[in-house]
């Protein structure tokens, strides 16, 4: 019979500072493991939602009062919230000796928890390399999860250990290393994001119904043949660029070049200047790591820049209209924050 996981020894009191979709998943997460979670903060109605869906039973109670209750504080806040936050907590007596401060932002270490620590505080930096949905499906999906963990080294232990009894993996980042491991999580997910969306709107204007159901067997085949080329490369192989196909690698650059003057004429008429932008700045990584990687000849690489020569490097900078709205897509066109001043932490 397996034990209750609540009997194990060592669980502790949680404390969820910010309901979000990351915020709320790993609370529950925790609460699977065993460790009771004592409040959780959340003021937006759809941070009670969530909080109420994925933590039922637990109070919802303001900040202070979730970091006095708790053993382990779980801070699932922006990243440019943290900081404030841990600081304004510092300056009001809030932190307690002995605590455990856990913040889930990818792109700081333990660093930013100094004012914590001075109080006596256990500080880390456990950051789940996952997109969130917020709801119970992402609890499956901790399983096997890496999570960047970084701490001093006499707490390192617990942080991983946190980690693996949630189903993941820990990852041990240096602190100092954080900001290169964020950037390039975020590089290869949130563009990826951005290169569906050019992909799909150039396959609508060339009377694509349902692009999304075109890209999809591609771009799933394509992005595990380049993953499974990255495990398996070890550290003097070509990597993910093994996978590469199209005009590039073959150095077609005839080819090349008929994207460029279509994708061209598809911002002239369309105003969708960051497609051609996105292809040529794409197209010139590809050739120089297909150079690198011996896929194709000097000769092959010159002709596809060549044929990329009279891209605009960028488009031109967002503009506010005429009555200083912000256009479609803007950051500033967003809706309100999720959870009121301090919003919780939507993302990884």
């Amino acid at each position: 019979m397996t034990a209750d996981p609540a009997s194990r020894p060592g669980r502790l009191g949680v404390g969820v500072v910010g309901a979000g979709r990351v915020g709320a998943v790993l609370g529950s997460a925790l609460r699977g493991a065993g460790h009771p979670v004592v409040g959780v903060s959340a003021v937006s109605e759809a941070s009670r939602e969530r909080a109420a869906m994925l933590l039922p039973g637990v109070p919802v109670l303001d900040v202070p009062e979730v970091v006095r209750r708790a053993e382990l504080v779980l801070l699932a806040v922006p990243d440019d919230a943290l900081a404030p936050l841990v600081q304004g907590l510092a300056d009001t007596g809030a932190w307690q000796a002995g605590q455990i401060a856990v913040h889930t932002s990818g792109r700081f270490g333990t660093a930013v928890l100094a004012s914590a620590r001075a109080a006596g505080v256990i500080p880390l930096a456990l950051h789940p390399a996952m997109t969130f949905t917020g709801t119970s499906l992402d609890l499956a999906r901790l399983a096997g999860c890496a999570f960047a963990v970084t701490a001093p080294g006499p707490v390192l232990p617990i942080g991983q250990a946190l980690v693996v009894e949630i189903g993941g993996e820990p990852v041990v980042v240096d602190e100092d290393r954080r900001p290169l491991y964020h950037a390039g999580l975020a590089h290869g997910a949130n563009h990826l994001v951005v290169l569906v969306a050019q992909a799909a709107q150039v396959l609508r204007a060339a009377g694509v119904a349902e692009p999304g159901r075109v890209l999809r067997p591609l771009l799933e085949a394509t992005l595990d043949g380049a993953l499974r080329a990255e495990d398996t490369a070890g550290d003097a192989g070509p990597g993910a660029v093994s996978a590469l196909t199209g005009p590039v690698r073959r150095g077609d650059a005839g080819t090349v070049a008929d994207h460029v003057a279509v994708l061209a004429e598809l911002g002239t008429t369309s105003g969708a200047v960051d497609v051609l932008a996105g292809y040529g700045a794409l197209s010139r990584a590809a050739a120089a790591r297909a150079l690198g990687a011996g896929l194709v000849g000097p000769d092959a690489a010159q002709r596809v820049l060549d044929a990329l020569a009279g891209i605009i490097p960028a488009p031109p900078a967002l503009q506010e209209d005429d009555h200083g709205a912000p256009p479609p897509g803007h950051p500033r066109a967003a809706g309100p924050d999720d959870d009121g001043g301090t919003p919780p932490q939507e993302d990884a």
